[in-house]
This record gives C-alpha cells, sequence and structure tokens, in this order.
C-alpha cells in the first residue's frame, strides 16, 4: 500500500511545469513553486489531522473511505479545464490522500519493538523505490501520452488501495486489531521519555529535511552542466543513485544484528552526509558520484536511525499522534527548502545548494551531539548498563 501510494505522490512531481503549461498555459515557474508549497502545507495539516482522527476510527477504516473520496477527486482534476478549480480541488485531493501515512505508524504499532529498525528501513526503502518507479511512469506517461492523464493512474492507486484495506478488513488471516506493546511496557518505555523529546527530534530532523531536499530540485541540471554526457537517463540514473543504495543498506543492516537502544548510527550518518554533500560539489564527474554514493548511505541511515529515536520514545498508543508531529516538522523543512532554493541558485549557481545543505547537517549533527546527551537505562539480567543515544 505504502509502495502505491508513494508512486502515486511522485508521478507528476517532476512534470508539473509541463502539466501547467499543456492544460492551462500557465508558464510562470512562480507559480509551480507556489503550488508545491501548498502542497507541502496541506500535507502538514493532513497527516495531524487523520492521527487525531485515528484515536476514534481504526486506521484502515478511515482509508476506504479516504482513498476512495481521494480517487474520485483524482478523476476530477483529470477532467478539469479550469486552473481554480484544479488548484482548490486537487489541494483537496491532496487532504485525503494524506491519509495513507498512518499505515507507517501502523504497521509499528502492530509488530514488536525488536522488529522497528528493520522495518523502518524496509519502508524507507519503498519510498526510495517509490519515487524512481513513480517518475519513471510519470516520464513515460508524458513523453507517449499526455501528463494530464498521471491523474487516471493516481486514481487507479487510491482505488487499489481503498481495496486492499477493505480486503485487509475483512479477511480472517490478518489480526488487523493486534497491538504490539503491553501496558506495563508501555509505561516502562514512557518513563524514558524527556518533556519535549516529539520537539527534539522534530527541530533537529526538520533541518536535516530542509538540507536534503535542497540539493534535490537542481541536481539534474547541475549535472548536466559539468557532464559530457547530455542524455536525460543518465541525469536521471545519477540522481536516483542513492535510491539504489539505499536497497544495498536496508541488505547489509538486514544481515547484521542491531540493538535498537544504541542508536549508534546517527552520528556517523550525519558525520559521512557531510562528506558526500562537500563531494557532490565538486564539479567533477567520478567525484560527484562518488560523493552521491557516499551522501545515499548516509541519508538512509539516518533517517532510518531517527525514525527508530522516534518510535523508540514514544508508546504505540502515541504512534500516529507523535509521528505526525515530526512530520509536520519535517514538512515544514520541506516548505522553506522549496521557498529558497530559487533564489539561492539564481543568485549564487547550481552548486551553492550543496554547500547550504552541508551547513545544515553539520548544524543537525552538533544539535543532536548536544540535545541528546542524554542517557537511557536499558536492564539487564546481568549488569545494568548506561547507554549514551548521542553515541
Amino acid at each position: 500500500m505504502t509502495l502505491v501510494a508513494v508512486i502515486s505522490d511522485y508521478l507528476l512531481h517532476p512534470f508539473y511545469p509541463q502539466f501547467f503549461e499543456a492544460r492551462f498555459g500557465v508558464t510562470d515557474p512562480k507559480y509551480v513553486g507556489y503550488y508545491f508549497a501548498a502542497i507541502c502545507f496541506m500535507v502538514m495539516i493532513a497527516f495531524p489531522f487523520w492521527a487525531y482522527v485515528s484515536k476514534k476510527v481504526a486506521e484502515l477504516n478511515i482509508l476506504v473511505y479516504t482513498q476512495f473520496i481521494a480517487g474520485i477527486l483524482a478523476l476530477y482534476c483529470y477532467w478539469t479545464t479550469s486552473y481554480v478549480n484544479f488548484w482548490i480541488i486537487s489541494l483537496i485531493m491532496i487532504l485525503f490522500k494524506g491519509s495513507y501515512l498512518l499505515v507507517y505508524p501502523y504497521i509499528l504499532k502492530i509488530i514488536t519493538k525488536k522488529e522497528h529498525q528493520g522495518t523502518i528501513g524496509l519502508l524507507s526503502v519503498v519510498v526510495h523505490l517509490g519515487g524512481i518507479l513513480g517518475a519513471v511512469i510519470g516520464g513515460l506517461t508524458v513523453d507517449l501520452i499526455d501528463a494530464s492523464y498521471i491523474f487516471l493512474i493516481m486514481a487507479l492507486g487510491d482505488f487499489i488501495q481503498m481495496g486492499m484495506s477493505a480486503y485487509l478488513l475483512r479477511s480472517k488471516r490478518y489480526a488487523t486489531s493486534k497491538v504490539g506493546e503491553s501496558s506495563a511496557a508501555a509505561e516502562t518505555v514512557k518513563n524514558l521519555i524527556p518533556k519535549s523529546f516529539i520537539l527534539k527530534i522534530g527541530l533537529i530532523t526538520m533541518i536535516l529535511y530542509f538540507s536534503d531536499f535542497l540539493i534535490r530540485p537542481f541536481f539534474a541540471t547541475y549535472w548536466e552542466e559539468i557532464s559530457e554526457y547530455d542524455s536525460k537517463l543518465v541525469s536521471g540514473t545519477i540522481y536516483a543513485i542513492p535510491g539504489f543504495v539505499a536497497l544495498l543498506a536496508l541488505w547489509i543492516n538486514s544481515k547484521r544484528k542491531t540493538d535498537n537502544h544504541h542508536l549508534k548510527g546517527i552520528i556517523s550518518a550525519l558525520f559521512l552526509g557531510t562528506i558526500g554533500l562537500l563531494l557532490q560539489g565538486v564539479p567533477i564527474e567520478a567525484v560527484v558520484i562518488t560523493g552521491r554514493i557516499i551522501y545515499g548511505w548516509a541519508i538512509f541511515q539516518g533517517v532510518v536511525k531517527f525514525d527508530v529515536l522516534l518510535f523508540e520514545l514514544s508508546t504505540p498508543d502515541s504512534y500516529a499522534i507523535d509521528y505526525s508531529k515530526v512530520h509536520f516538522f519535517q514538512n515544514l523543512g520541506v516548505l522553506l527548502s522549496s521557498f529558497s532554493i530559487g533564489i539561492l541558485v539564481e543568485k549564487y549557481g547550481v552548486q551553492i545548494p550543496f554547500y547550504v545543505a552541508l551547513g545544515g547537517f553539520i548544524i543537525t549533527l552538533i544539535l543532536y551531539y548536544f540535545v541528546f546527551r542524554i542517557e537511557v537505562k536499558v536492564p539487564s539480567t546481568k549488569v545494568n548498563k548506561n547507554i549514551p543515544i548521542s553515541e
């Protein structure tokens, strides 16, 4: 369901300029930027809203209705020729589509804490793959048919999610009401939670997501400037390197033993990320590719570890609410990135995103080290160990 949802989300992302020009005759790039910002804002408010609703209504029940409505609105977006109506209806569609984000905390609620890191890694790879497949399918649709047909594919994806949710609810093979933690275990974890842990993780990952998304919009343009290969396929392949590295990272992580309490990988991931960004800013093809590989490994491990940290400190009953709050901050980082990237590139060129992102990673590293220099006591049958999260 997550894969289908992410593919649907990414279908039109690289091609909104072509879509707006072909359908509505709008060519001003500023309006495309405003629309991206509006989408991001809708996701920011949608997820917390649905997370609150999920306190009263089961997640899969919510998805049956919201994805059906999103599919109908996607069909309207395909048919409408009014620019104003498209804005209004498509943003309402995003509000309903955003409910699919409930799947993430729902999955973690019905599994054990020990399974969290592997599952979060798997879901992270699914998101990477969905982004790659969405861009490819969207590109083929734009090249071979018409950009507006993407909304038909979106509607199909929404109806598939609706059908899968209904199937899981009705099937006796799956315990859709299963809860993964006892109240006693939840109380134990609750005692370890700093009062402002959501705010801390939210603000730190906001800077991380700001930095990560800052290098995306103009990477293909940057590569085509420094490379001798005048090929969109090559540019797209280089752009997708972090997605392929994430697959390798997931496989390696699955082969080695992990301890969710230690969370030792965050600082090393952020440090490697700074190296990867620095190398990508060097306008030499081999150096950029090397930097892209290192960065792909770092951002995958960093994002996974931060999510593990969040769900380690949260409790199953609060997963959706806590994750929605952190997700709000992360989307705020993406929103700020969307507003600033055009100005930065216009004034300083296509290399500047790497250096600004590098500064963001350094700030993230420093903040994480000092904010999370707390010790979590981990019980053991033989001895109690004090394990700093910042290691």
